[in-house]
């Protein structure tokens, strides 16, 4: 189980990657494809041509992690996005392929719902 303060960004390479790579080129290939800074503490996300290996990259307190999980059977979801959330990212890893996010009920903007009432109330 990942848990990843709130700041921590999360980006993905979208293409195959050769993961007999380490971690000098995989942090080459973050700042060259992605364009991201590898020391800035976000994790980058690398995938195999057949999706069923995975690296992620982070710099931490002077070194690099490299995390690395390979599927017995079946493979990762594909990634559209270059870029994820915490979530996704551990339904990913868990083998959960979100198909399509639905948000049932979102409530009123922050400091709206005074304004709304207001605006409806008549007074007789």
């Amino acid at each position: 189980m990942l848990s990843l303060p709130a700041a921590v960004r999360i980006f993905v390479y979208r293409g195959a990657t050769d993961l007999r790579r380490s971690f000098d080129r995989l942090s080459a290939m973050v700042t060259e494809v992605l364009r991201q800074d590898p020391l800035s503490g976000h994790l980058f996300v690398f995938f195999n041509r057949r999706k069923d290996r995975v690296k992620i990259l982070v710099w931490e307190r002077g070194g690099f992690w490299l995390l690395y999980k390979r599927l017995e059977t079946g493979t990762f979801a594909t990634v559209e996005a270059e870029e994820i959330t915490s979530r996704e990212l551990l339904l990913l890893l868990e083998g959960i392929e979100v198909i399509r996010e639905r948000r049932r009920y979102a409530g009123p903007p922050h400091g709206s719902e005074r304004h709304e009432m207001s605006r409806h109330t008549e007074v007789s």
